[in-house]
């Protein structure tokens, strides 16, 4: 899946595209509206993430433009504006959906899922070996039997089996998981871990989610 970033602020984009290109997708950036209403004509993206204010044109134009050509690619807007009024303005230029600045990284990526899905008709379900889990319904099966988990734990566990096969950073975690910083005590993710272990009834044989001492941990496949 491509998707393209409109937004001028590096820090922000930066982040943006880090994060998402580990959860699998591709990402190009551009900083100006001009030049991101161009990229976005090229027709090659699934989903458009704009901010409001851009240099050149805004994320207003940018998305009434982009309509004209392509009335079903998903637009999310990135804003800081906070009234119901302007809500709704965005709404009407033809935006999918908005989300305040500043946002966890962790419900964007939820609202992305909600417009890719949409537009595909798809549910995305992603496994580790007998454990499914739905993005859609936020449900979580364990050889055909429902495992209730916390939203954090839910979260914690896509963020693993999204990333299966690949050691997954405690820093990385706290940052993607928690939208918290490095420096935040990444000992809150074992008393996570052994909670969904427990609930997903794993032993201490079991290395579908394997303890990498010093680093983090990986789902991997037995």
């Amino acid at each position: 899946m491509r998707i393209l970033v409109i937004e001028d602020e590096p820090g922000i984009w930066g982040f943006l595209k880090q994060g998402l290109e580990e959860e699998g997708y591709s990402v190009d950036v551009a900083e100006e509206g001009n030049k991101g209403l161009d990229m976005a004509l090229e027709g090659v993206y699934d989903l458009i993430l704009v901010d409001w204010m851009l240099p050149g044109i805004s994320g207003v134009e940018v998305t009434r433009n982009f309509r004209k050509e392509y009335p079903d690619t998903p637009v999310i807007f990135l804003t800081a504006k906070d009234t119901t009024q302007e809500a709704v303005f965005a709404l009407q230029t033809g935006a999918n959906d908005f989300i305040r600045k500043p946002f966890q990284f962790e419900e964007l990526l939820a609202r992305i899922g909600v417009q890719l899905r949409a537009k595909t008709g798809e549910q995305v379900v992603f496994t580790l070996g007998p454990i499914k889990l739905f993005t859609d319904t936020h449900r979580v099966e364990n050889n055909g039997q429902e495992v209730l988990l916390t939203l954090k734990e839910f979260a914690l566990l896509e963020y693993l089996i999204r990333n299966k096969g690949k050691v997954c950073r405690r820093t990385r975690i706290i940052e993607s998981v928690w939208d918290m910083h490095f420096d935040y005590d990444t000992g809150v993710i074992d008393v996570f871990i052994n909670s969904i272990r427990k609930k997903l009834g794993l032993t201490k044989e079991d290395n579908s989610i394997q303890t990498i001492r010093g680093v983090g941990y990986m789902a991997r496949e037995l």
